[in-house]
Order: structure tokens, then sequence, then C-alpha cells
């Protein structure tokens, strides 16, 4: 799934204008210009579009989560790399919006996909458990069609 796919479907479900998204940039200290941001939301066949990166991406969903839920307490390792999975997707999402189990499973049913609270908790455990799932590309696409379905607010930004 391409990177600049999920960051317009999340802008697009949680009606984020590019001032807040500029804003969301900022809370994790990372300068992005705001024509670059404008291409990178572009369809990859319009003239300017720009790929984003896995760094744009997870340092967007870390500004996210600061934004919705403030600074967190935890002293984060700032070498640590972490790799951006589908899952971690998810979970960022999941944490930033403070979205409870039986919300999950509404998110899924508005994409018509149908889970278990087992299956959505497999999602969420750490990678190598017994009970991990990882989350495919459809799986992580339909969840953003249930994000917008659910928060969708009918206005274009």
């Amino acid at each position: 799934m391409k990177i600049n796919d999920i960051l317009y479907k999340i802008k697009t479900a949680l009606s984020l204008d590019n001032e807040t998204i500029l804003k969301i940039y900022k809370l994790v200290e990372y300068e992005m210009s705001e024509e670059h941001l404008i291409n990178i939301l572009k369809k990859h066949q319009d003239k300017g579009y720009e790929e984003a990166t896995y760094e744009e991406l997870g340092l967007f969903l870390d500004g996210l989560v600061i934004l919705k839920r403030g600074p967190s307490d935890k002293v984060q390792d700032e070498d640590a790399v972490v790799e951006l999975t589908n899952n971690l997707i998810l979970k960022k999402i999941r944490v930033a919006m403070e979205l409870k189990e039986s919300e999950l499973l509404i998110l899924f049913a508005l994409a018509e996909v149908t889970l278990t609270k087992r299956q959505i908790g497999s999602l969420f455990r750490k990678e190598g458990s017994k009970n991990f799932k990882a989350c495919s590309d459809e799986l992580l696409m339909a969840f953003l069609d249930g994000l917008d379905e659910f928060y969708y607010d009918g206005e274009e930004v």
C-alpha cells in the first residue's frame, strides 16, 4: 500500500486540513513544507506528485497521537529504529483516537469486514507472540475506510 494513500485516507477520515497536518509535524519537530505536503497528498498521476516516506508517515502518526492525547511521559530512545508495519499504523491510530475494542469492531463492520474480538486482539499483539496476526494491506485499507465512514463529517477540507 502506498504511504501517500494512507496519509490521504487519514486526512480525509479525520477531516484534517493542511494547516492541522503541518501543526502535527511541528509537534514532533519535523520540518514539513506546505508545498511538499500538498504534493504528497496529490494523486500519483497529478503534476507535482511526490512520494511520501515511511519516516514522514511514522512522524505524522506520532504527532497525531500527541495532538489527540498530549505528550507522553515515557522516555523514548531517539536512536531506536522501529519498522513501520501495518500493525503499528493500526495501533498508532487506535491510540490517537482512543478506540476501544467495540469501536474497532464497528469500524471494520462499516467496511464490511467481520472480525471477532480475538482476531482484533491478535492484530495488536507483539510480533513474535503465538497469537500475533500480521495486518494485510487489505485489512488496513478496510480499517481506514471504516474510520472514514465513522468520523467523516461530510465536509471536504
